[in-house]
C-alpha cells in the first residue's frame, strides 16, 4: 500500500550492477515513448537536461510533455483511453486510485528484484505498492522535516540546535525571556489555505505514535477525533498558540501566505528565529541570501518528540508509472530508477534523489544535509494529506485546521474532518 513503508539505512549508495549499466538489450533507435508530468518552465528543462545522455546513448525519441495542471489532464485523458506511455504523479492516493480501477497493470517482473533493492531503500518500493502490484519509481523526494534559522543571530546570541522536542521548546521559551520572537508561521495559500498546518500535525503524529498507526491515520481506520490525533494538534496548537511564541500572533498565522512566512528570519533583527518548512521553501528566500553553515539561514532537523519512535522524517515525492508496456517504455522506466536521471537537478540543489546510486558530490554543500537527513532517519512517511481521499485531505482537514487556529473547539473540528471521510 502506498504510505506503508519503513526507511532504516545509513549505508553509502551502492555501486551500479551490470544491468543497471548495460546497454538496451536490443536496438531501440527511433522508438517513441511518452512522458506526461507537471514539470514546467525551469523544472521541465532541468528534466530534459538529465535525460539528454539516456537520449543520445539509446536513440529512443523520448518525448516529454508537462503541465502545471498535469493531474487533472492525466485522468482525463486516461479515462478517454489516450493515457501517455508513462505519467508524473505528486500524490500517490490517485496512483493507488488508478491500481485499484485497473487503470495501471505495475512494473512487477519488469526489472530483477535484487536490482531494485539495490537502487532504492526498500521504503521506497514498498511505497510504490498498491494492493500487492509496484505501480512505479520514484523519482524525487522532498525533505518536509526542517526547521530553518538565521545563522549569525542564532550564534551570536548564544543558541544552541535542539536535538529533542523539549530542548526546542527550552530554547523558544529562552528566547522569550531575551525579548525575541521564537516562531515565524504563516498558513494562508489560497484555495489551499491550511496545507501548511497539516505539515505540523503530520510531522508530531511520527513523532508521537508508532508508524503503523500513522498507517491507520492516513488511511481512514484511526480517527481524527481519537486521542492519539488530538493530542499532536493540541501539541502543535500549544506552540502556535502560546503568547509571544509566533511573530505577530495568531492573527499573522491566518493570513500570512506560506510563502512570505520565512521572510522576517532575514531582518535585521530577525522577526523570529525559527521556520518549520520543507526544502522547497528556500526557492521564497529573498534575492541573494545564502544557505549554509556560514550563510544567512541554514536549517536543523526538527526533533524527536518520545525517543521511542526514533528520527522520523516526513516526505513528499514524485512517482513516474507506466501504462503501456513495450521494451523501450521498459528501458525508459529502468533509466528512471538511476540517479543519473536526476543529476543535472540534482546539481541545482533544489532536489534530492530517492536513488542509491545518486552520488553526495553531486549535491551543492548546504543542500547535501537534505539527502544525508533522509539517509538518518529511523522511518519515513509520505505527507498524510496527500494519501487522504481529496475531501479530507486537501479539504476537510485544510480547513479544520484553520478553524481550530482561529478558535473553534477541537473537538468539533476533529468530528468534522471525520464527517467528511468518503463512506
Amino acid at each position: 500500500m502506498i504510505g506503508n513503508y519503513h526507511y532504516a539505512s545509513g549505508k553509502p549508495a551502492a555501486e551500479p550492477t551490470k544491468e543497471s549499466a548495460a546497454a538496451p538489450a536490443a536496438d531501440l533507435k527511433g522508438k517513441k515513448v511518452t512522458v506526461y508530468g507537471g514539470f514546467t518552465g525551469e523544472g521541465e528543462r532541468l528534466l530534459q537536461e538529465s535525460w539528454k545522455p539516456f537520449i543520445e546513448k539509446t536513440g529512443i525519441d523520448l518525448q516529454y510533455q508537462g503541465s502545471s495542471d498535469q493531474e487533472t489532464q492525466i485522468m482525463i485523458r486516461i479515462e478517454a483511453n489516450d493515457a501517455p506511455d508513462i505519467g508524473h504523479f505528486a500524490q500517490p492516493g490517485l496512483v493507488s486510485d488508478l491500481v485499484k480501477k485497473g487503470k495501471v497493470k505495475g512494473i512487477d517482473g519488469w526489472f530483477d528484484k535484487d536490482y531494485l533493492k539495490q537502487q532504492y531503500a526498500q521504503s521506497w518500493l514498498d511505497m510504490a505498492t498498491v494492493n500487492g502490484v509496484m505501480a512505479g519509481v520514484w523519482w524525487r523526494a522532498s525533505v518536509k522535516s526542517l526547521v530553518w534559522y538565521p545563522v549569525k543571530p542564532f550564534k551570536d546570541a548564544g543558541y544552541k540546535i535542539p536535538q529533542t522536542w523539549d530542548e526546542m521548546i527550552a530554547l523558544s521559551d529562552k528566547m522569550v525571556a531575551d525579548g525575541k520572537t521564537p516562531w515565524c508561521v504563516g498558513i494562508e495559500s489560497s484555495g489551499a489555505t491550511g496545507w501548511a498546518a497539516t505539515d505540523w500535525v503530520e510531522d508530531i503524529m511520527l513523532r508521537t505514535n508508532s508508524p503503523e498507526a500513522y498507517d491507520k491515520w492516513t488511511s481512514g481506520k484511526l480517527k481524527f477525533d481519537s486521542p492519539e490525533v488530538k493530542k499532536a494538534v493540541q501539541t502543535m496548537g500549544d506552540l502556535w498558540l502560546k503568547d509571544k511564541y509566533v511573530y505577530g500572533g495568531v492573527p499573522s498565522i491566518l493570513t500570512t501566505p506560506f510563502g512570505d512566512s520565512q521572510k522576517p528570519l532575514f531582518d535585521t533583527p530577525p522577526g523570529c528565529y525559527m521556520h518549520r518548512q520543507a526544502n522547497f521553501i528556500s526557492s521564497f528566500f529573498p534575492a541573494g541570501k545564502t544557505v549554509g553553515p556560514e550563510g544567512d539561514v541554514n536549517y536543523f532537523y526538527l526533533p524527536p518528540i518520545d525517543p521511542k519512535y526514533g528520527k522520523p522524517v516526513l516526505v513528499a515525492g514524485d512517482l513516474f508509472v507506466p501504462f503501456n508496456d513495450r521494451p523501450e517504455v521498459r528501458e525508459v522506466m529502468k533509466f528512471l530508477t538511476t540517479g543519473e536521471s536526476t543529476k543535472a537537478w540534482v546539481l541545482t540543489g533544489d532536489f534530492v534523489a530517492p536513488q542509491k546510486d545518486a552520488k553526495k558530490e553531486w549535491y551543492p554543500v548546504p543542500a547535501r544535509g537534505f539527502a544525508e537527513i533522509l539517509e538518518n532517519a529511523t522511518v519515513f512517511r509520505f505527507d498524510g494529506s496527500d494519501l487522504m481521499p481529496g475531501a479530507v485531505g486537501a479539504g476537510s482537514f485544510w480547513t479544520g485546521m484553520v478553524e481550530y487556529v482561529g478558535g473553534q473547539d477541537l473537538d468539533t473540528v476533529l468530528k468534522n474532518i471525520d464527517a467528511a471521510w468518503p463512506k
